[in-house]
C-alpha cells in the first residue's frame, strides 16, 4: 500500500486575519495520508529577546499557531534560526502547544536527545520518521546534553580572493561541521531501522535568493540520502529553489513559503534590501517582504510504497489575501512550471506532468517536459 505525504514550507503569520487563511488549502491537505511543514515562529507570552537577535517579530501568542490546526499538520519542524529567540521557556510552550493539540515535533527541544529524537508515523502499512535540522543558527541557538535548542548541522564559511583587481567580490566556500554531519547520518542510519521510510527537513541555505544554493548543501544533501534519507525538505529561503534526484530520492533545496506574513518593508529599509539581494519586493503583498518570489509555493508530494518513494510536487501561490492556494491547470500553473524548473536548471531532475500534480524524476535519455509558453 501506499502512503501520501504532503510537505509544506515554512508556516508563521503575523496575524490571523478573518481566521479563514487556511480555508482554501485545507481541502487539498486533507487528501493526504500525512501532513508536515516548518514551523517560523515561537508561539509563547514568555521569556525576552535573545541579546545576538534583533527577531522580534519571532514570537507570536499563542492563538496565532491555530493556522497549524487548521491546516491539520501531523509534524512540525522547530529547527530554525528563531528556535531560541526568545529562550528556552518559550520554546517549551511551543513544543507543548502543539503536543497537547496531538500534533508531533521535530528538530528542537530542552537537549540534543530531544532535539534530534525523529517523530513516527504510521500510515496505510508505511511506517514514516521524520528528522529536522538547522544550519542557519546564532550562537548558543544549538541545544547541547543540558541545554535546549535546535539540532544543529552548522557550517564553516570563509572567502577566497581569487582576482587581483580591486573590489572584485571573493569567492564564498562552506561546509558543515563533521561531527555535526555525522551526528545527522548517523539518527537517520538509526531511524531507517525503525521506519520504512526517513523524512529529513534542513532548515537551510540562502535566504531570498531563488537561484543561489550554498555550496555546503548539495554534498550535506548527498549524505543524508546516503545514509538512508528518502527526502530532504528545505527551508528558510523564502522562496523556492532547485529540485534534484539523488539516487532516485528528492531533495527540494526550499520549498518556499506555505503561510507566512511578515513585517513590511518601506522607504530605506526596502531599498536597502532590494540592494542588498537583487531581489523585488512585491508591491502587491507588502505582507511578504522577502522578495516577489515570496509567494510562490512548492508543496513536496510523496507517495510512499515498499518500493521507495515516487517525488512530486504541487504548485500554487499565496493571494494577495495571504491565503495559499494550489493551481488547477492553466496560466498561472504553467509560468510556475517555469520557475521550478528554471531554479532547478543545472540539477538532475525531470519535471512530469500529470493533472496538476508535476512528477519530479532522475533524467534517464528523456527531457524535461516543459511548461506551456
Amino acid at each position: 500500500m501506499a502512503a501520501r505525504v504532503l510537505c509544506c514550507g515554512d508556516v508563521g503569520p503575523l496575524t490571523l486575519g478573518d481566521g479563514t487563511l487556511a480555508e482554501p488549502i485545507a481541502p487539498f491537505l486533507r487528501e493526504a495520508d500525512i501532513r508536515f511543514a516548518q514551523c517560523e515562529r515561537i508561539y509563547s507570552l514568555c521569556g525576552t529577546l535573545a541579546s545576538n537577535s534583533n527577531a522580534v517579530h519571532a514570537r507570536c501568542a499563542p492563538e496565532l499557531a491555530q493556522v497549524f490546526f487548521d491546516c491539520g499538520f501531523d509534524v512540525v519542524s522547530l529547527a530554525s534560526n528563531h528556535t531560541l529567540n526568545f529562550g528556552n521557556e518559550a520554546l517549551a510552550d511551543t513544543i507543548q502547544l502543539f503536543r497537547d493539540r496531538g500534533m508531533q515535533t521535530v528538530g528542537a527541544g530542552m537537549n540534543i536527545a530531544e532535539a534530534r529524537k525523529p517523530a513516527f508515523i504510521d500510515a496505510n502499512g508505511q511506517r514514516v520518521a521524520f528528522l529536522a535540522y538547522a544550519s542557519v543558527l546564532r550562537d548558543g541557538f544549538a541545544a547541547t546534553e543540558d541545554s535546549a535548542g535546535a539540532a544543529p548541522l552548522r557550517v564553516r564559511t570563509w572567502y577566497e580572493e581569487f582576482d587581483w583587481q580591486p573590489g572584485m567580490p571573493p569567492l564564498t566556500h562552506s561546509e558543515v561541521w563533521v561531527e555535526d554531519l555525522e551526528a545527522m547520518c548517523a539518527d537517520i542510519t538509526a531511524a531507517k531501522k525503525e521506519a520504512d521510510h526517513v523524512i529529513v527537513s534542513q532548515h537551510w541555505g540562502i535566504h531570498y535568493i531563488p537561484k543561489l544554493i550554498a555550496e555546503y548543501q548539495p554534498p550535506a544533501a548527498r549524505a543524508a540520502i546516503a545514509a538512508g534519507a528518502d527526502a530532504i525538505i528545505g527551508s528558510h529561503a523564502h522562496a523556492p529553489k532547485a529540485i534534484e534526484m539523488i539516487d532516485g530520492k528528492p531533495c527540494f533545496y526550499s520549498l518556499g513559503n506555505f503561510m507566512m506574513t511578515g513585517v513590511p518593508k518601506a522607504g530605506e529599509k526596502a531599498r536597502l534590501f532590494e540592494d542588498r539581494y537583487g531581489v523585488k519586493l512585491d508591491p502587491t503583498r507588502p505582507f511578504l517582504p522577502y522578495g516577489e518570489d515570496a509567494r510562490r509555493l512548492v508543496v513536496a508530494d510523496l507517495e510512499l510504497t515498499d518500493a521507495g518513494v515516487q517525488a512530486g510536487i504541487q504548485l500554487g501561490e499565496i493571494g494577495t489575501d495571504m491565503k495559499p492556494r494550489v493551481f488547477g491547470a492553466g496560466v498561472a500553473f504553467d509560468e510556475a512550471l517555469r520557475f521550478v524548473e528554471d531554479v532547478s536548471d543545472g540539477f538532475d531532475s525531470v519535471f512530469r506532468v500529470s493533472g496538476t500534480r508535476v512528477a519530479v524524476e532522475e533524467p534517464r535519455g528523456t527531457t524535461t517536459i516543459k511548461a506551456k509558453s
